[in-house]
C-alpha cells in the first residue's frame, strides 16, 4: 500500500534539479546580436558629415572665421538644443577621435620638413622663447587658477604651437575627454578671431616692418589660417613670411608630442597602472605625419594633388571638430567658469608679448 503522505514529485523537475540548480536556471532567451560595429558608426558619421558641409561651406563665406570654428558652435548648439540619441554616439566618438588624428596625417601631405626649417630657421630662437612662455604661464597661472592637469596642457599646445591641430594631435596622448577638448578648442579660437582683428591694428600702432609683423603673427597667433588671415591683411610681405614662420612652429608638435608621449608612460608606470606598455600610448598618427610630411618633401605627392589634399585635410578637421561640439554638454562648461578663459588670456599675453621682447633684443624690430 502506497505511502500516502509521500509528496507528489514531478518527474520532468525532478530531473532538472538534479541536472541544474533551480536557482541557475536561465529563464530569458539570449539577447541578438548587435549590428557590425563599423556598421553601428555611420549613424553618427552620417550627422558628422552633413553638419561639417555645412559647416565648411559657410565657412567658405566666412574665411576670417573658417569651417572649423563654425562646425564646433554648430555642434554645441545642436548638442544643447537637440542631443544626438544614443544611436549617434559610436559614430560621433569616432569622428573626434580618429578622424581628427588621420586629419593630423594628411596635413603632413602639405608641409615640406626640409623648406619649412631652412627657410624658417630664423625664426627657431623666437618660436623656442614663445613656446617656453606658453608653458611656463600655462603650469604657474594653471596651478594659481585650479584648472585641470589636461585642460592646463591643451590650452598651453594649442597657444604654443597651431592651435586646433595641436590639441587634436595632443589629445589621444593626455587622454583628454571630448569636454576637455571642446574647451580648450573654443578657447584657442576665441583667440584666434580676436587675433584677426587685434594684431594688424597693433601692428601699425607700434610701426613693425612687414619682416617684424610676420614674424610675430607667425609666432604669437595659434591657428595657421588666423595666421594667415592676419598678416595677409597687413602686407603680402608679411604674410607670405608670416606663413613659413607658422610652418616651422607646426614642425615643434613633432617632439612637443614625444614628451608628452614618455611623461604620460612615466605617469601610468609610477601610477602602477597594469599592461602598461609604451607601444601602447605612443602617438603612432605622428609617425604617419612624418611619412606624410617626407613624402611631400621628397616630391612623391604631385602637385596637382596638393590642393585637393589640402582642403581634405581641413574638412577632416571641420568633421572633427563638429564631433567634438556634439560632445560638448554647456552645462558642464558652465560648471568650469572662467577660470579656463583666464589662463587662455593670460597664456596668450606671454607668447604675444615675449615674441616682441625677443625680436627687440634681437635687433629684429
Amino acid at each position: 500500500m502506497p505511502n500516502s503522505t509521500r509528496p507528489h514529485v514531478d518527474p520532468v523537475e525532478d530531473v532538472i534539479e538534479h541536472v541544474v540548480p533551480a536557482d541557475n536556471i536561465e529563464l530569458t532567451a539570449p539577447e541578438p546580436p548587435g549590428p557590425h560595429p563599423l556598421i553601428a558608426l555611420l549613424p553618427g558619421l552620417g550627422l558628422v558629415c552633413v553638419m561639417a558641409l555645412i559647416a565648411w561651406w559657410l565657412g567658405r563665406l566666412a574665411p576670417l572665421i573658417g569651417g572649423p570654428v563654425i562646425g564646433i558652435v554648430f555642434g554645441i548648439i545642436v548638442r544643447n538644443l537637440r542631443a544626438p540619441g544614443a544611436v549617434f554616439h559610436s559614430g560621433i566618438r569616432f569622428a573626434a577621435r580618429q578622424v581628427l588624428q588621420w586629419s593630423v596625417v594628411v596635413l603632413g601631405f602639405g608641409l615640406s620638413l626640409g623648406t619649412v626649417m631652412h627657410t624658417g630657421l630664423s625664426s627657431l630662437s623666437v618660436t623656442l622663447v614663445t613656446m617656453s612662455a606658453a608653458f611656463l604661464t600655462a603650469w604657474v597661472l594653471g596651478r594659481l587658477l585650479g584648472v585641470s592637469g589636461n585642460l592646463k596642457t591643451l590650452i598651453g599646445v594649442g597657444t604654443a604651437i597651431c592651435g586646433g591641430s595641436a590639441i587634436a594631435a595632443v589629445t589621444p596622448i593626455v587622454r583628454a575627454d571630448e569636454h576637455e577638448t571642446a574647451f580648450a578648442i573654443s578657447t584657442i579660437f576665441l583667440f584666434n578671431l580676436v587675433a584677426v582683428l587685434l594684431f594688424p591694428f597693433l601692428g601699425h600702432l607700434m610701426h613693425l616692418s612687414d619682416f617684424g609683423f610676420g614674424m610675430w603673427a607667425g609666432t604669437a597667433i595659434n591657428d595657421t589660417s588666423s595666421v594667415v588671415a592676419a598678416a595677409y591683411s597687413y602686407s603680402h610681405a608679411a604674410g607670405d613670411y608670416a606663413t613659413i614662420v607658422k610652418l616651422t612652429r607646426s614642425t615643434l608638435i613633432i617632439p612637443v608630442c614625444l614628451v608628452l608621449a614618455v611623461v604620460e608612460a612615466w605617469r601610468q608606470k609610477r601610477g602602477g597602472a597594469q599592461g602598461f606598455s609604451l607601444m601602447r600610448i605612443f602617438p603612432w598618427f605622428i609617425v604617419w605625419f612624418l611619412v606624410a610630411s617626407a613624402a611631400r618633401t621628397a616630391g612623391l605627392v604631385p602637385v596637382a594633388l596638393q590642393p585637393g589634399l589640402a582642403q581634405l585635410a581641413l574638412f577632416m578637421i571641420v568633421m572633427a571638430l563638429t564631433s567634438i561640439g556634439l560632445s560638448a554638454d554647456l552645462r558642464r562648461m558652465a560648471a568650469t567658469g572662467a577660470r579656463p578663459i583666464l589662463l587662455g588670456t593670460g597664456v596668450w599675453a606671454a607668447v604675444a608679448v615675449s615674441s616682441l621682447l625677443v625680436q627687440r633684443a634681437l635687433g629684429q624690430i
